[in-house]
Order: structure tokens, then C-alpha cells, then sequence
């Protein structure tokens, strides 16, 4: 009646769309997480501080980023 490899086959795809599903499901649960996360707890930068010291403060973190790139690729500031 039906081959076996044509039974595996559908058994496969229902498979993977079981997972699939599931693997979405997951990921809207962890982007609604972090939206919790986010719509509680505003932005550290901009709690108490100006446009120009949040301006500041990336500016230096910049800079630190790019003094850490230059240690990971081995070269001497």
C-alpha cells in the first residue's frame, strides 16, 4: 500500500515542522521576555543624565572598545 520510504518521508517533514513550531514558539516567548525586560527597566543612559553626558559616556565607551580590539589583535597602543 504505502512505501516505506514514502512513510519515513512524511514522518520526517511532520517532524520538522513540529520542531519548527516549536523553535518559534520559543523565540516569540524570548522576544516577549526581553520586551518585559525593556519596557521595565529604561535605558541606564538616560536615567538622570543629558543628551550631551549620554553622548559623553558613548564616546568613551568607544574608545574602550576600541582599545580591547587592539589588545585581542595583538597590537601595542
Amino acid at each position: 500500500m504505502f512505501e516505506p520510504t514514502l512513510i519515513i518521508a512524511a514522518a520526517s517533514l511532520v517532524g520538522l515542522c513540529v520542531v519548527a513550531f516549536a523553535l518559534l514558539k520559543a523565540w516569540q516567548g524570548w522576544l516577549a521576555l526581553k520586551q518585559r525586560e525593556l519596557d521595565a527597566n529604561p535605558r541606564e543612559i538616560e536615567a538622570g543624565v543629558g543628551n550631551s553626558a549620554a553622548r559623553i559616556e558613548i564616546a568613551d565607551l568607544k574608545e574602550r572598545i576600541k582599545k580591547l580590539e587592539a589588545i585581542a589583535s595583538g597590537v601595542d597602543l
